[in-house]
């Protein structure tokens, strides 16, 4: 089996429905947000606010180029995908999976951009971060999986089927 790497919006599920997914298929699960903060002994917010958003894609990008698994289920972050050297890492060892969710739920659900970690100009709105990013995933992605009005258990159900019928799984 080739790794399974979730992109998509802050909000989106990737960190929880790894997990799931992981357990799901017995297999590792690795988060990218959480290795970079171990990487940089910091939280993900204070990178940013430290040293700015550049900074912070590098740093993520350079976690993801030196990940080294096989056979696991990745959570990236958000933004992830502003990183071409990372995204084409992630696409050479595995199968890239949008969960695609509307502006309208991102808005739900992403009550705390400010301190969330989200790599973002200050003054850009969620509606700015969505329409930046929304190209990027939709580029990237080997398989896009709509999780609106999803709960996490049924969007590991919905993924797994999906796979199998890649023949990914």
């Amino acid at each position: 089996m080739q790794n399974i790497v979730l992109i998509g919006m802050p909000t989106c599920g990737k960190s929880t429905v790894g997990v799931l997914l992981a357990k799901t298929l017995g297999v590792g699960f690795y988060d990218t947000d959480l290795y970079i903060q171990q990487r940089e002994h910091r939280l993900l917010q204070q990178i940013l606010d430290e040293n700015g958003i550049a900074y912070f894609l590098d740093a993520e990008r350079d976690a993801i180029l030196s990940l080294d698994c096989q056979n696991a289920v990745i959570a990236t972050g958000g933004s992830a995908v502003f990183r071409d050297e990372a995204m084409q890492k992630l696409k050479r060892g595995g199968i890239i999976v949008y969960l695609d969710v509307s502006l309208e739920t991102v808005k739900q659900r992403l009550q705390n951009i400010k301190t969330r970690g989200v790599a973002a100009p200050k003054n850009e709105s969620i509606d700015d971060i969505y329409r930046e990013r929304l190209p990027l995933y939709q580029k990237y992605a080997d398989l896009t999986l709509c999780v609106d009005g999803c709960t996490c258990e049924d969007t590991v159900e919905r993924l797994v089927k999906a796979l199998a019928q890649t023949a990914e799984i």
